[in-house]
């Protein structure tokens, strides 16, 4: 089956066009747009009228590249940003005019589901259990599980509500950091209440901002999908490419060869949240007489949403 997966977060909008036979993924095409389309969401709980049209014009482009591949079923979920805004009728009604389909705004849970399916469909059970970290623009959701989900929570803090709310400015200051530092404690303490940290085997990181920290860990001169997917990675790489990312400038930032322009403002954030959360589980996993296993995955709930369609086509 033929299938068309579109995931709408806080910051971009991707697209994956895939043939899925017998539960195997064969991409086609992916696009990815940064649209900030949660800009100021946490501030004004309503979408502005530039990340609208920023939002619009990326799935018009998408619509044209979908049409040319005919497939057979489409799905556009919506995540975080677009739960509780106050005009989403408005995002919703565009989407559908351009693409034909009312976009499906996914709780929580459901995000946390595609994202672990979509990650772990290729791994063994001699991995598991895993923990699937999906770092967004305004959600982090911590994914526990084996064949299937056991426990899942979903936070509200991501890169770009992170940014807004303790360090919109170039090179954060110490207080900045302590402040976002604190206010991520806060939040994983109470993750910590639903999703046992001290029980994975296996950490897998997924999104953007997590891949595209690990290309500077690895020193790529370009994004290179195929070196970033599958990459071991340490809570030291992690932790020393957080502190060089945030003392940077944004010159220095937008200049990194592997750096979208659109994360160059909220990249420093999400690697503090990205370091403080495997900090945090490798201390439990540790404790408990165990060793984690850091690893770095280009699929994640873009891809579970293609499988899911393709699983739930009769």
């Amino acid at each position: 089956m033929r299938v068309a997966a579109f995931d709408c977060g806080t910051n971009s909008l991707r697209l994956l066009i895939a043939d899925v036979v017998d539960g195997t993924l064969t991409d086609l095409r992916r696009e990815t747009r940064i649209v900030r389309l949660g800009q100021g969401v946490d501030a004004t709980g309503q979408f502005a009228p530039e990340a609208l049209e920023r939002t619009f014009a990326a799935a018009r482009e998408f619509a044209e590249v979908a049409a040319e591949y005919q497939p057979e079923k489409l799905r556009f979920v919506a995540t975080s940003a677009s739960r509780d805004v106050k005009n989403r009728d408005e995002f919703f009604a565009g989407i559908f005019e351009i693409l034909g389909i009312v976009p499906d705004v996914i709780t929580g849970d459901e995000e946390a589901r595609l994202s672990f399916l979509g990650a772990t469909a290729n791994l063994s059970d001699a991995e598991a259990p895993f923990v699937v970290m999906d770092l967004g623009g305004g959600s982090t959701e911590l994914v526990l599980g084996t064949d299937d989900v056991d426990a899942a929570v979903s936070m509200d803090i991501g890169s770009v509500r992170l940014t807004e709310r303790h360090m919109p400015v170039e090179t954060p200051d110490d207080a900045q950091i302590r402040a976002a530092l604190t206010d991520i404690d806060a939040q994983l303490d109470q993750a910590a209440q639903i999703v046992d940290f001290s029980a994975p085997h296996t950490f897998i990181g997924v999104a953007g901002t997590v891949t595209t920290i690990t290309a500077g860990i690895l020193g790529l001169e370009s994004y290179q999908r195929e070196r970033i997917h599958g990459a071991h990675i340490s809570v030291a790489d992690i932790a020393g490419e957080s502190r060089r990312l945030l003392a940077m400038d944004r010159s220095t930032r937008a200049g990194l060869p592997y750096m979208h322009p659109g994360r160059v403002d909220v990249i420093g954030a999400g690697s503090l949240l990205f370091s403080r959360i495997v900090e945090r589980f490798e201390t439990a996993v540790t404790g408990a007489g165990g060793q984690l296993d850091i690893r770095i995955s280009e699929t994640d709930i873009l891809d579970g949403t293609a499988l899911d369609l393709a699983l739930t086509s009769s």
